[in-house]
Order: C-alpha cells, then sequence, then structure tokens
C-alpha cells in the first residue's frame, strides 16, 4: 500500500479489495476538509441614494450605483447599500474591497433594454464566447461581496427561447403577444429575428478563427448573459441574498480562489432554458452551504472548461465543501460536468436535500473533453421524486450510448488519448432515496471504465434497480433495493471486480443479469438469493465462475 498526502491532508490509497480500508479512508477525508478563507470589509457605508439613485422603478440607475461602487472601492472600500426600494438599472460592476449589500424589501430589478449590455469577450460552456455584458459582473478583484435578504432579478424572460410545450395556454399567448417572432413550425418563441438567426448558425460567437465581437452584432441578441460572472477573484462573499430569473446561468464563478456562498436563494422557473442555479468552474477553495437553488438546468454545478480548451487552462476545480444545501426542480441536484476538461478533485458533498430534480448526483462527461474527476466523497443525503437516475455516472453525455449490444462494448477498439475523460474514486455514504426511475447508472467507456464506485449504507426506493456498464472495482455495501422492475435487478455488463455485499432487497424476479465479455471477479457476498425467482443469468461468452457467491 501505497500512501500519498496531498496539500488538504487528503489521502489516496491505491489498494483494491478491503471496504475497511476506504471506510477508513473516507473518515479520514471527512477530518480534514478544506479551509476557505473570507473576506473582510471596513465599515464605512455608502448609500446608493447620496449618489441620486431613485428608486421609483422606472429611473435607470446604473450609472449612480457604479459610482457608489467606485467610490467605496476609492476610499479603501467598505458597503455600498441597497436600501428598500425598487431600483432600476443596467449592468453593475463590482471593484475590489466592495460588498454590495441589498437589503430586506430591495429589489435590485435590471432593464430589459438589452441595448444597456454591451457585447463582450466572455466564456460559455467552457469555451470563449460573445456574450453580452453580464448584469453584474467583476474580474481581477480581491475581497469582493454581496450580502444582504433583498432580491436581485436578471429580467431573464425577456431574453430566453422558449417552446410551446414548456407554457400554459395563457402563458404562450402572453408571451406571444409580447412581441418577438415564431420559429416557421409555430412550436417556438424567440425574442428576436437576429436571435432566431443565431440560434440557427452554427458555433455563433466563438471567439476563434478570426471572429470578433463586431462580426457578432447582428444577432446580438442571441447572447444571453450569464447573471452575476465572477472571473479570477480571490476572497468572495454571496451571503443571503436572492438571485432570479437570469438570462442564462445564474451564478458563474470562474478561475476564483475562496468562494463563500451561504443561505443564498436562486430561482429561476423550471422551464428557464441554461438556467442552472450555480456554476462554479476551475475554482480552488470553495464552501457552498445553506442555500437553496430551484433551477431551469443544473442545481449545483462543478465545471473547469471544454475540451482541448479546458485542457490547455489546466485548472480544476478543488478542494470544495457543499453542505446543507436544497434542490428543487433541476436538471440534477449535485453535478460535476460535461464541461470538466480541466478536472475536479477533492470534493465533499453532505446533509443535502434533492426535491424534483431529474437526476439527483449527476456525473456527466463524453469522449473528446479529456480530464479527471476523483477523489469525491458524499455523504447523508435525502431524494425525493428524482425523474430518472438517483446516481449517474454516465460517459456518454450528449451521444449515443453502447445500450445493451454486447459486440458493441466489446470491439470498439476507440485509443486512449489525453481528450479520453475518466471517473474515479467516488465514496458514496448514506443515501435516501424515495422515488426515482432508476436508483443507479453507471455507464464508462469501453476503452476507459469508470472505476473507484463505492455506495454504502443506502436505501433507494424507485421503479428500476442498477445497471453498472463498464465499471471496474465497483461496491456496494449494505444498500436496500426496492424497484418495481426487477427483470433484473441488477445488471452488470463489460465489468470486471465487482463486490455486492448485504444487498437486500423486496424481491426480485431476477437478480443478476452478467452480460459482456470483459465481465469478470464478480462477487457476492452475505445477500440473500433465495427471495428472487431466478438468482443469476448469464449473457452469451460469460462463465458461470464469472460470479462467486458467498455467505
Amino acid at each position: 500500500m501505497s500512501i500519498t498526502k496531498k496539500s488538504w491532508g487528503i489521502v489516496t490509497l491505491f489498494i483494491a479489495g478491503s471496504f475497511n480500508v476506504r471506510a477508513q479512508m473516507a473518515s479520514y477525508s471527512w477530518q480534514h476538509l478544506p479551509q476557505v478563507s473570507r473576506p473582510a470589509f471596513k465599515r464605512d457605508t455608502f448609500n446608493i441614494i447620496n449618489y441620486d439613485a431613485k428608486p421609483d422603478g422606472h429611473t435607470l440607475n446604473t450609472n449612480n450605483i457604479n459610482k457608489a461602487i467606485a467610490a467605496c472601492n476609492a476610499k479603501g472600500g467598505g458597503v455600498v447599500l441597497i436600501p428598500q426600494g425598487l431600483w432600476l438599472t443596467g449592468p453593475i460592476v463590482l471593484k475590489s474591497n466592495v460588498n454590495l449589500h441589498v437589503s430586506r424589501a430591495a429589489l435590485l430589478q435590471f432593464t430589459d433594454d438589452k441595448s444597456q449590455y454591451k457585447l463582450v469577450e466572455g466564456n460559455y460552456e467552457g469555451h470563449a464566447a460573445v456574450r453580452n455584458e453580464s448584469p453584474i459582473s467583476g474580474t481581477n478583484l480581491q475581497n469582493i461581496a454581496i450580502t444582504g435578504d433583498g432580491i436581485i432579478d436578471g429580467h431573464g424572460e425577456v431574453w430566453r427561447a422558449i417552446g410551446k410545450d414548456r407554457l400554459t395556454e395563457a402563458e404562450w399567448k402572453k408571451r406571444t403577444a409580447s412581441g418577438g417572432v415564431m420559429s416557421e413550425n409555430g412550436k417556438t418563441w424567440y425574442p428576436s429575428t437576429g436571435f432566431m438567426t443565431g440560434a440557427k448558425t452554427p458555433n455563433a460567437g466563438v471567439l476563434a478563427n478570426g471572429n470578433t465581437l463586431k462580426d457578432s452584432e447582428p444577432i446580438k441578441d442571441f447572447f444571453r448573459p450569464n447573471m452575476l460572472v465572477l472571473s479570477n477573484c480571490k476572497k468572495v462573499l454571496l451571503q443571503s441574498v436572492t438571485l432570479q430569473n437570469s438570462p442564462a446561468w445564474d451564478i458563474h464563478t470562474l478561475l476564483c480562489e475562496d468562494l463563500t456562498v451561504q443561505n443564498v436563494h436562486v430561482r429561476n422557473d423550471w422551464n428557464a432554458q441554461n438556467g442552472d442555479g450555480i456554476d462554479v468552474e476551475s475554482c480552488k477553495n470553495v464552501l457552498i452551504e445553506g442555500s437553496t437553488f430551484d433551477a431551469g438546468d443544473d442545481g449545483i454545478c462543478i465545471k473547469s472548461g471544454r475540451d482541448e480548451e479546458g485542457r490547455r487552462r489546466g485548472k480544476p476545480t478543488e478542494n470544495v465543501i457543499v453542505r446543507n444545501n436544497v434542490v428543487y426542480r433541476a436538471h440534477g441536484g449535485f453535478v460535476i460536468g460535461s464541461e470538466m476538461s480541466g478536472g475536479a478533485r477533492n470534493i465533499f458533498v453532505s446533509n443535502c436535500t434533492f426535491i424534483g430534480t431529474d437526476i439527483g448526483l449527476r456525473f456527466k462527461t463524453t469522449r473528446g473533453r479529456g480530464g479527471v474527476v476523483e477523489n469525491i466523497f458524499i455523504k447523508d443525503i435525502s431524494m425525493k421524486d428524482i425523474l430518472h437516475e438517483a446516481i449517474l455516472f454516465d460517459m456518454y453525455y450528449g451521444g449515443k450510448s453502447p445500450g445493451e449490444d454486447d459486440a458493441v462494448n466489446d470491439h470498439t477498439n476507440i485509443p486512449v488519448t489525453e481528450a479520453t475523460p475518466a471517473f474515479r474514486n467516488f465514496y458514496v455514504d448514506n443515501v435516501v432515496c424515495n422515488g426515482a426511475e432508476k436508483a443507479l447508472m453507471i455507464r464508462g467507456l469501453p476503452e476507459m471504465s469508470i472505476k473507484g464506485i463505492h455506495v454504502e449504507n443506502s436505501i433507494f426506493i424507485t421503479n428500476k434497480g442498477a445497471d453498472i456498464i463498464e465499471g471496474q472495482n465497483i461496491s456496494l455495501k449494505n444498500v436496500y433495493l426496492e424497484s418495481k422492475d426487477t427483470t433484473p435487478l441488477i445488471s452488470i455488463q463489460n465489468s470486471s471486480s465487482i463486490t455486492l455485499n448485504h444487498v437486500t432487497y423486496n424481491d426480485a424476479q431476477l437478480l443478476f443479469k452478467i452480460t459482456g465479455k470483459k465481465s469478470a471477479q464478480i462477487k457476492l457476498l452475505a445477500t440473500d438469493v433465495s427471495k428472487a425467482k431466478t438468482s443469476v443469468e448469464f449473457g452469451s461468452g460469460v462463465a458461470n465462475s464469472t460470479l462467486t457467491i458467498a455467505k
């Protein structure tokens, strides 16, 4: 056994087998969590009223608020106060040593006049790209915060296209009456002709091959901004505020260090296109706690760049604590990927609840991404009414999976390169899921198995059990599966070194189905097979010796 100590006291043990060793590793890691530094501010207060801002709901206060921020910064920092009232504004640019405090019952409303948002060189889904200026942004800053119990609204509905099937009849009539243009088939509403043109333009806005901001002016409306974007900032605090109705992602932190997100509320409509709650990209030393996310896309998401561009940046998201959060109606509760080309590591997720999300714990990537996601520790997670998988590891995101065809998996021969992604060393303990389509899906690539997934002490009440495809060193211990469809309860395909220890279940027509010529070394320990009508079924080319059953 070799041991490598990393800066945060996390130990990676390179050993196969013992549940005790894995338990010891997880326990040790939870005792040595990352430390996240917080900003501190002078007590000086700069009330925007003193800069002639007016809470009348129609005066544009952009210059007034930015003047208050600039004055605060020039005098060594402090608090810029947004008092109670309805404050209409255009883009706000933060500066170092400034705490933007949105008071209780204050509504900071960003204008729907898109001419107020200039085109800028930004970042979208891991690529350098043309964007409209974000409602709130900050770049290369230190010691910044947005605090208070007030509301920040991005007026996102004027930026987003939407399908007729995602609105009620009354909502659809209201949206189409507001202006914009319709698709040829009448099923999609676009905010403008420029937006519709941009939506049909391949790689619109990608800053490559000589493309400039000026080239994108005719389709400016298409480049929806993320609402809050912080790039290359250190010592950042987001606390207690409500951020809602974003044009695209709600909170995007890129290349930031020492980020604290505490007791924040994110509210986007369920049908808000790309309406992620928070995307933490290539950041280091992060705490997200006590927050609530109701998102139109992924809830809490970890990213690190996309494909070659992300690998070239080479900045993983690392040393992250996510705890005591609630996620509603998101595509995923806690998510890593799919833009994870710089890698992700040393991430701790605990005491979170997911209600009505499409997927609970969602880990996604695809060929071409590259990057390694490793050392992920998860415990004490509650889920209810999950639409698809409670836990999903998927290396075919956005692509075609091999399905159940053994020949596809056995004979596909794609070389491993720097563009081949990797998932390894996930430790999941005490998940309770009441309601999901499937308990667990692990789907690796033929050329790169998903390795080292360990699920313990968990309960899943779902329609279907578990699928393990192209996995290695996978273990389930003290796991209860109560499923409606048990033909089979657990399917294992082209996977090896699988240990199932004390798996309990309500009943099963077929307990295990093992297929694929690469399947090997599957152990069933302390599990009662007598409750199943058929204990195991082997596919073509799979020997009975592949499975060892021990009491």
